[in-house]
């Protein structure tokens, strides 16, 4: 059963209707495995290369890549590609990570490069472009941000206006941080024809008055090129536009939206990766005679590492899996963008927790190399500064903790989604509200999932509760909207996790111990801070008599029995260690 967008803070799923790594096909584990070789025996090498952007060098390998059927996977077959499907898009992007800076340039490609014209461009474009697009011969780049607009996309400033003889549009204006720019040849770049009409077009790098900045100097991810772009009537011929004129947004926040998913995918990837390199670590580096492997401070936080991963794993393919089923057969453009449009709240989920996740997981890994892991001949080091632009790109975590409770109003107010309703049902009952006690019935978990129903009920008695106060003026108190942002990102990753781990139990529950296990850490580590969380807010939004009467129906609803975490810890550890990578 496919779920609507935003439905799982108001209905429990069945764990067979989630779709989970576990659930990959053959064809699938075989992408996995040539995207695997390939960034081991041909990026990983040349890595520190790339860091210093030889020329040509990062072009060399994306054509490598397309070699091998790897800038394709979206691009439809009769245009050259080979039309895999979004799993196999976020199966390469997940693998390719191993290639350093050379992720971010073929995730720019790929994905917000290559997809605007694969799921936008009319048929000539199609034509035109794809072919090159998907072989190699081509690189895309895309153009949104602005020095005055950033996460503000819709308030650019480049201008766009027709030629007296209606054969080009003249294009001023500047824009920044445009990731392959340097040896891009296609460029996606948005622009408001006659100042008000948002709109895209695609722009050749031959096009008369178009030209580059210089590199930029930057933290990280240095082996990939991030220039501004300059134009000064440049000439952009008008069978360019891409989709209508004045509705460039739907393209630009749909792309975001798969580009948010695809850097959850990266980011899971990397932290998988740095996992493994921690654990490796771990075992080799030697202090006071044992290795510091043997520590248990260093096994608790390796495990809270693989707990965190596993979550993030975990939701990348649930919302993957759902993604891939609500495009099937869609061909229109405007069936495209309500497709992809249904999950833009789990696709700012995916990209907020994908990031943040990654974030935790390589500062814990230069925690574990010590003095080690600030010197750049460790990976760690490298691996820490390229992570903190993933908390940037595609929109600030910040702003997308904005659009996660904006766009649940929104539909809630068009009758999209139940659930003003339910936080009135909810505030029927208030008085009565209190933790359920866990229903065994056979399955594992039971008392996680019980937890799960509850936090669902609390993300309704915060959400409720601000809505009734500050009606349509909520979007104003973005303390509020920043914590009802977190309630919900933390309820979907508990879900993602828990049902993954019941489904793989119910498949066979020998091999389920260890998703098992998982599961239940992330859970009890991370339910005491939705508690926190909706204290904070019901404490800001009453007093008195009241806030005491809310406080304690928070209390009620978050009481539970808490977990040995220790004990949990170790074994997940002693697992981790043994197989000396990310393994569930």
């Amino acid at each position: 059963m496919l779920q609507k967008g935003g439905n799982f803070l108001l209905e429990a799923l069945n764990a067979a209707d989630v779709f989970t790594p576990e659930d990959i096909s053959d064809e699938h584990r075989m992408i996995a495995g040539t995207v695997a070789d390939f960034a081991l025996n041909e990026l990983a090498p040349r890595v520190e290369e790339l860091e210093h952007q030889p020329a040509g060098l990062m072009r060399e390998l994306l054509v490598k890549a397309g070699e091998l059927g790897l800038l394709s996977a979206d691009v439809p077959e009769e245009y050259g590609g080979s039309d895999l499907g979004k799993l196999a898009s976020i199966i390469i992007t997940e693998n390719i990570v191993a290639g350093g800076s050379f992720a971010l340039g073929h995730g720019a490609h790929t994905g917000i490069g290559s997809l605007p014209i694969v799921l936008f461009g009319n048929e000539e474009q199609k034509k035109r472009y794809l072919p090159g697009l998907a072989s190699g011969d081509l690189i895309a780049a895309y153009a949104l941000t602005e020095p005055n607009a950033g996460s503000d996309a819709l308030s650019a400033r480049t201008k766009a206006v027709l030629s007296a003889d209606g054969k080009h549009y003249i294009l001023n204006g500047e824009k920044m941080f445009i990731t392959n720019a340097g040896f891009a040849d296609v460029f996606i770049t948005y622009a408001k024809v006659d100042g008000d009409k948002f709109t895209a077009f695609i722009v050749d790098r031959n096009t008369p008055g178009f030209s580059l900045g210089a590199e930029e100097n930057k933290m990280g991810i240095k082996g990939s090129s991030t220039r501004s772009l300059i134009f000064e009537d440049a000439k952009v011929p008008v069978e360019n536009v891409l989709g209508e004129i004045g509705r460039g947004h739907v393209i630009a926040f749909n792309i975001l939206n798969i580009g948010r998913l695809k850097l959850g995918a990266g980011c899971s990837g990397s932290a998988k990766m740095a996992i493994g390199l921690a654990a490796k670590y771990a075992l080799q580096r030697q202090q006071f005679n044992l290795p510091i492997a043997k520590f248990g401070l260093i096994r608790q936080k390796l495990a809270r590492m693989i707990t965190e991963a596993y979550a993030a794993e975990s939701v990348i393919y649930r919302l993957a899996g759902m993604i891939e089923e609500s495009m099937e057969d869609k061909a229109t453009g405007a069936e495209i963008a309500a497709a992809i449009e249904e999950y833009a709240i789990e696709c700012s989920i995916a990209k907020v927790f994908g990031s943040e996740v990654l974030d935790y997981i390589v500062d814990e890994l230069v925690q574990i190399h010590g003095g080690y892991g600030y010197i750049q001949e460790y990976p760690a080091e490298r691996l820490y500064r390229d992570s903190r632009i993933n908390r940037i790109f595609e929109g600030t975590n910040e702003i997308n903790r904005l659009i996660i409770p904006a766009t649940l109003v929104r539909r809630a107010m068009k009758g999209q989604l139940a659930l003003l309703p339910a936080a009135k049902a909810l505030a029927g009952e208030v008085l009565n509200l209190r933790a359920a006690a866990p229903e065994e019935d056979g399955r594992p978990l039971a008392e996680e999932r019980t937890m799960l129903a509850m936090a669902k009920k609390l993300f309704l008695l915060v959400g409720g509760q601000a809505v009734e106060k500050y009606m349509d003026k909520l979007a104003r108190e973005e303390e509020i909207i920043g914590i009802l942002a977190d309630l919900a990102i933390q309820i979907y990753a508990m879900e993602s996790a828990v049902l993954r781990a019941l489904k793989a139990w119910e498949a066979g529950p020998a091999g389920a111990q260890m998703k098992l296990d998982l599961a239940r850490a992330f859970v009890f580590d991370h339910y005491p801070q939705l508690e926190k969380w909706a204290k904070e807010a019901i404490c800001f939004l009453f007093d008195g008599d009241m806030l005491r009467t809310q406080l304690s129906i928070v209390k009620r609803l978050c009481k539970h029995q808490p977990a040995d975490l220790i004990g949990l810890r170790r074994q997940i550890a002693a697992r981790l260690l043994e197989a000396e990578k990310y393994v569930v």
